[in-house]
């Protein structure tokens, strides 16, 4: 059996991205979206996903590149100046390690992006991490300690498999090798954990590689490496850019993403390969 998740990332982070997981999720082929709870479209972003009932909305856990839920004098060991999280994972994963003050740091601000999502009133329908920061061991284990207390939603785990990845692109086959290798390591450990708290995790995703890059092409090939069990494809749209601290990645082609959600070519392949994307609850179901 086949279940396909398609998932937009950063909900929550501008209007552009809320307009797009709207109208991709009416129109098109989405399924899901990871709502980030600390970002500045936060509550038009919680408005949308209540007229929206079969959008399974999760939460996207932000330690970098974001804003914290806490005030900033509560973790002063994950922010800056400016109140933000610093945009260095490796050195954040490194710390974290050493650490036993930023350690309990994460901890509280971890859960308190579970209680504002819980605040919302919307069921939780799955846990991700921004740049898949939940990976971190320490990540992992504070997740397995709380996801339970949330109803035990379906942790990503991101996983692209060589083997399918090369074949729909044809292209980075060394790249695409490399973060099979180092994704399928770390999230080696995430999946031990989650499956010792009884959390459910996927099987494999698309869009690692192609982060920003899941354009109409793109996606029609990716369907055509669907295996059997539980996959996620997920993207960035937006209904345009915008300038500001918040903005996406200026290499992102978020706006052909969005489109290729919506793309007439994209629902009638899913169509003919009698595949209806579904939200992670629905695929564990």
């Amino acid at each position: 059996m086949k279940a396909l998740i398609v998932t937009a990332d950063d909900f929550g982070v501008s209007l552009p991205v809320n307009e797009a997981v709207e109208d991709a999720h009416n129109n098109g082929i989405l399924s899901a979206a990871s709502l980030m709870t600390g970002a500045p479209a936060f509550d038009d972003a919680v408005a949308r996903a209540r007229r929206l009932p079969t959008l399974g909305v999760g939460l996207h856990l932000t330690m970098v590149d974001g804003r914290p839920v806490l005030p900033p004098e509560q973790i002063p060991g994950l922010v800056g100046t400016d109140g933000r999280f610093f945009n260095d994972p490796v050195r954040l994963g490194a710390a974290l390690y050493f650490s036993p003050s930023l350690r309990r740091q994460a901890g509280a601000e971890v859960r308190a992006q579970f209680d504002r999502f819980a605040q919302t009133g919307l069921p939780m329908d799955h846990i991700n991490g921004h740049q898949h920061f939940h990976m971190h061991p320490v990540m992992a284990r504070i997740i397995a300690e709380i996801a339970p207390r949330f109803g035990s939603p379906p942790v990503r785990i991101p996983y692209e498999p060589f083997a399918r990845s090369y074949r729909a692109a044809r292209q980075d086959a060394g790249r695409r090798l490399w973060n099979a290798v180092f994704f399928g390591a770390q999230s080696a450990n995430l999946a031990m954990r989650m499956k010792s708290a009884k959390v459910p995790v996927n099987d494999i995703v698309f869009g690692i590689n192609d982060s920003g890059a899941m354009v109409e092409e793109s996606v029609l090939k990716f369907l055509d490496q669907l295996p059997d069990g539980v996959c996620e494809l997920y993207c960035h749209p937006a209904t345009k850019t915008w300038d500001g601290i918040d903005n996406l990645p200026l290499h992102y082609k978020s706006v052909e993403e969005y489109r290729a959600l919506i793309a007439p070519a994209v629902v009638k392949k899913l169509a003919s390969l009698n595949v209806r994307p579904v939200t992670f609850r629905a695929a564990f179901a």
